[in-house]
């Protein structure tokens, strides 16, 4: 089992250093992430917290998940590896193509 966890519908209030007292009642927090939003630099409702060890993170998702917080009820779970993005997509632009005049 991996330490890094996934803990999402956080209240936009929530600061990281509020995640890191939360899961430190659960063991050694190694690292706590709130993800925030590249344009407006808001939180985005989300973050990663990095316990210890398995052990710590099995007890934090036992204690936490579905656990109020901030309001809201936790989501917890194993974080999921990142999937690697693709250089993304098609859809060129029109008007390079064809042969006949528009006008």
């Amino acid at each position: 089992m991996s330490t890094k966890l996934f803990v999402g519908n956080l209240s936009f209030n929530t600061t990281e250093n509020d995640l890191l007292d939360a899961f430190a009642a659960h063991g050694t927090v190694v690292e706590a992430n709130l993800m925030m939003d590249r344009v407006t630099g808001k939180p985005r409702g989300f973050g990663f917290v990095t316990m210890s060890t398995p052990e710590e993170a099995q007890k934090a998702i036992e204690a936490l998940n579905g656990a109020s917080f901030g309001g809201r009820a936790l989501t917890v779970n194993v974080a999921k590896p990142r999937e690697e993005r693709t250089g993304g997509g098609g859809g060129g632009r029109r008007e390079y193509g064809g042969g006949r005049n528009r006008y």
